[in-house]
């Protein structure tokens, strides 16, 4: 939140309960009321040339890793292992973000952001979404646009 503020970006906090058992991007969606294709989660990647780099897609979708290979110029590209999550970022499942991580990745936000006045994004933190414009997010991230997801 501090990065936002530092770019004059506008945006809402929206708090909800953590639920350990579920912390998937659909269920915050429910507990925040906002639609699942507003609400956009943040994946840690690995491209065999480029290497890490962050994914953020909807909460309805999931990553299209060819689709992002060749965004990323990568062969081939991954995930990374739920245990490598903290020390290649500083957050935990459920509470990953590119707003101020650990190290300044690449990220690539699916094009289906560009469609909505409004999307929510984690700040680094489970409980808690923020609500910011798609194009001020992106500013802030240093991204780029790219279709890297499909639907489930």
């Amino acid at each position: 939140m501090r990065l936002l503020d530092q770019l004059d970006i506008v945006y809402e906090v929206r708090e909800y309960a953590v639920d350990e058992e579920d912390l998937s991007a659909e269920s915050v969606a429910r507990k925040i009321g906002m639609p699942e294709e507003q609400v956009f989660k943040t994946l840690v990647v690995r491209g065999d040339t480029n290497g890490l780099a962050m994914a953020v897609i909807p909460a309805n979708t999931e990553l299209d890793l060819k689709a992002l290979a060749r965004a990323r110029g990568d062969r081939k590209i991954d995930t990374v292992a739920l245990k490598e999550l903290l020390p290649l970022t500083g957050y935990i499942r459920g509470g990953v973000t590119a707003l101020a991580a650990k190290k300044d990745y690449p990220v690539v936000v699916d094009e289906l952001a560009q469609l909505f006045d409004l999307i929510t994004v984690s700040p680094g933190q489970r409980g808690i979404q923020l609500v910011l414009n798609p194009l001020d997010y992106l500013r802030a991230v240093h991204g780029v646009f790219a279709p890297i997801s499909r639907f489930k």
